[in-house]
Formats: C-alpha cells, structure tokens, sequence
C-alpha cells in the first residue's frame, strides 16, 4: 500500500500534468514544514515551504481584519510567473508556480479540484 506522502506526490503530477501553464507544486503545513512537492532540484523546498505557510497565514488574517470574509486564495503575480496558495483544510497549503501567461481561471479551477482531493488525504 501507498503511504499517504505518495498518494499526495501523485495528485500533485496530475495536476501538472493537467495544467500545462502549472510549473511546481507542493503541499505545506501550517507550520512550515514539506508534506509532499513536485518542485524544481533548483528550488529549496525548506524555504518555500516557510514563506508559503507565512503566506497564507498573513493573508488570512488581512483577509480577517479588512472584513473580506474567508480568505479563498493568495495570488503573487511576478515578472517571470505566477504564484498561487490556497489552503488545504486547517493544517495545509498547496503552493503553485505557473507561467506568467497562465489562464488563471484554469489554473484557480484545477487547484481547488486538487485542494479537494488532498483534504481528504490529509
């Protein structure tokens, strides 16, 4: 049997897989810390992971404070790409890097189809 990081590695190549314009991605806890990633060799999953669960965290309390309701997603729109978090559950975030030119709806519509799927993995 499969442990419960594989089956999440394997959601996460599906995704890109299915999403041409999706580069990288990984799923992070709230602490910080790396669940599973389909990242670059190139790329420090240590620190990705961190900015990412300061990320989501941050935009959940802006998202609070400025009385915007639940916060949906984090969106960081670069000069060379893009990248998105949403939250998977209460103790996860899934990071996405995409191409600059990426269909966001796209992109937003396979993430939260992942986000399902990994919730009930997690």
């Amino acid at each position: 049997m499969r442990s419960r990081t594989e089956m999440m590695v394997d959601r996460l190549r599906d995704l890109q897989a299915g999403t041409p314009d999706i580069e990288a991605s990984a799923v992070v806890s709230v602490d910080g810390l790396i669940m599973a990633s389909s990242l670059p060799a190139d790329v420090d999953e240590d620190r990705i992971s961190a900015m990412s669960a300061a990320m989501l965290s941050l935009g959940d309390r802006i998202s609070s404070e400025l009385r915007r309701g639940t916060l949906k997603r984090v969106f960081i729109d670069g000069s060379d790409g893009i990248i998105v978090l949403m939250a998977v559950g209460e103790d996860a975030v899934l990071t996405v890097l995409a191409r600059a030119q990426a269909k966001l709806g796209l992109i937003f519509l396979d993430m939260s189809r992942a986000v399902e799927d990994l919730t009930r993995l997690l």
